[in-house]
């Protein structure tokens, strides 16, 4: 039997920088020049906007734009991406795509991810006082309740990119001492984070937060390098927290979809004294908040925004979770 020589296959990158140059001409051509505050002109054949003009807006070369639009191997950075989705007027869901194709991580994730539905804020409110957040498998807290953003440490106090698991466990000093059993946490924290990402060694969040990681902490880099992997079962936990004491917290996680991605946590008081001390948490949480709008003088900052709307973004869906 004789066998015919296999296909060429085209490279990744090289599928990437084609699929990236078709996305970004159809962005442009959907764009009237009225829409982005440009002249039309009388001799104006392309339809939507011309290379040069979304140079300009982005505040790049035109050369170089238009060798990204024909898909030579260039880098792109993440500002310049930045740049180009606000010229060519992306939505939250284009936004993401572009990011994807060009394999950046987004610099400003700050829209809230549209799987992040209100039926299940909604949730979180109703579940309180219980601490209830949403979480993907990279340990981003998506969203969560009044009483959840004050367990550990200040939640809302933090920028978006700061609101990780692991990144406050190794990094932060008030969810630090939040934790009683810190070494065991830490070594956990990290295993599951290992058994999570084979599915996504090669994504740019998840390489992005490795990164970031081994960056900040030494302690880190020494328990990454030992390879160890850890299940995501829950258990009791003892948290000890700066303004209502020791709480005994049965932690759940229940599923969202049919891997193991995108979870519901929830912290259950399993005695008397922890029920009374989450109360308490909660009435605190709802106090600070009455006060930040009795104030109508100002716009309140994005960390102080009502819990239904506070939300992280995880490349923008469960899906990559």
């Amino acid at each position: 039997m004789t066998l015919m020589p296999a296909a060429p296959r085209t490279a990744e990158p090289d599928m990437r920088r084609h699929e990236l140059a078709a996305f970004l001409r159809s962005r442009r051509e959907r764009i009237t020049p009225e829409e982005v505050g440009l002249p039309r002109g009388r001799r104006r054949r392309t339809p939507g906007l011309r290379r040069e003009e979304v140079a300009q807006l982005s505040a790049v070369g035109v050369t170089w734009y238009t060798w990204l639009e024909q898909a030579r191997p260039i880098q792109v950075s993440p500002q310049v991406l930045d740049a180009l989705a606000a010229a060519l007027l992306l939505d939250p869901t284009e936004r993401t795509h572009l990011f994807a194709l060009a394999g950046q991580a987004d610099p400003h994730p700050e829209t809230p991810c549209p799987t992040v539905t209100p039926a299940l804020r909604q949730l979180l409110d109703q579940l309180e006082p219980v601490p209830a957040a949403i979480q993907n498998s990279r340990y981003d807290f998506l969203a969560y309740n009044r009483t959840f953003g004050r367990l550990f440490c200040d939640l809302d106090a933090l920028p978006r990119e700061d609101r990780n698991s692991l990144w406050l466990a190794f990094t932060h000093d008030d969810f630090r001492a939040a934790v009683t059993d810190l070494p065991e946490v830490l070594a956990s924290l990290a295993g599951k984070l290992r058994a999570a990402m084979a599915e996504h060694l090669a994504e740019p969040a998840w390489k992005a937060l490795l990164h970031r990681l081994e960056t900040a902490s030494p302690e880190f880099r020494e328990i990454w390098a030992r390879h160890d992997v850890v299940d995501q079962s829950g258990r009791t936990k003892l948290i000890h927290n700066a303004r209502v004491g020791l709480l005994r917290l049965d932690h759940t996680n229940l599923w969202l979809g049919p891997s193991a991605g995108p979870r519901l946590v929830t912290y259950v008081p399993v005695d008397e004294a922890s029920r009374a001390g989450i109360e308490r948490l909660h009435a605190l949480a709802l106090a600070e908040e009455a006060a930040r709008h009795a104030t109508p003088d100002r716009e309140p900052a994005p960390q102080e925004r009502a819990p239904q709307e506070r939300a992280a973004q995880d490349e923008g869906a469960f899906a990559v979770a």
